[in-house]
């Protein structure tokens, strides 16, 4: 059975920072559990408990991504994944059925998890982005950051396509 973006929220633990940008511009709702504006932030030493982070996945109702085999083993609902390469843990996840091609059009903030919006040719955007009457650019409507199919998009394609 191959499971999809519109079906799974996942909520990855510490040690999966690299995968949450993956699977947001896959289509997935990702919440990393050490996202900015988290309780935990950044911030070192101020991780959070195995129990905050189950509690956490509880409430929110996601499937745990872990590489902590006694976390997952305690999770109502946990893909353990066993690799530290961020392409191996793709396929892991390729693997367990879920499905990994880019979401087109994107939909997720690969940096915040926010909803994206299409951006208006006469929006005001930053001087380093395309102009939006010859390049689709969408915002987030959480962070601001404005996204464009630029070289990034064309890497995470390629990696995906080389799963």
């Amino acid at each position: 059975m191959t499971r999809s973006a519109s079906s799974d929220r996942f909520l990855l633990d510490a040690m999966l920072g690299k995968l949450v940008t993956y699977l947001r511009m896959c289509g997935y709702d990702a919440t990393y559990i050490l996202d900015e504006g988290s309780k935990w932030g950044r911030e070192p030493g101020n991780d959070p408990t195995d129990d905050e982070i189950l509690a956490r996945v509880e409430a929110s109702d996601r499937v745990l991504l872990t590489r902590d085999a006694a976390l997952a083993d305690r999770a109502s609902e946990a893909v353990l994944l066993t690799t530290r390469d961020v392409r191996d843990q793709l396929r892991e996840l390729g693997e367990a059925g879920y499905e990994l091609t880019l979401e087109d059009p994107p939909t997720h903030c690969s940096a915040c998890n926010g909803e994206l919006r299409p951006v208006a040719e006469n929006e005001s955007l930053p001087s380093y982005t395309p102009d939006p009457s010859e390049t689709e650019c969408w915002r987030c409507r959480s962070c601001g950051q404005v996204f464009w199919k630029g070289s990034h998009w064309e890497d995470v394609r390629e990696t995906l396509g080389g799963l």
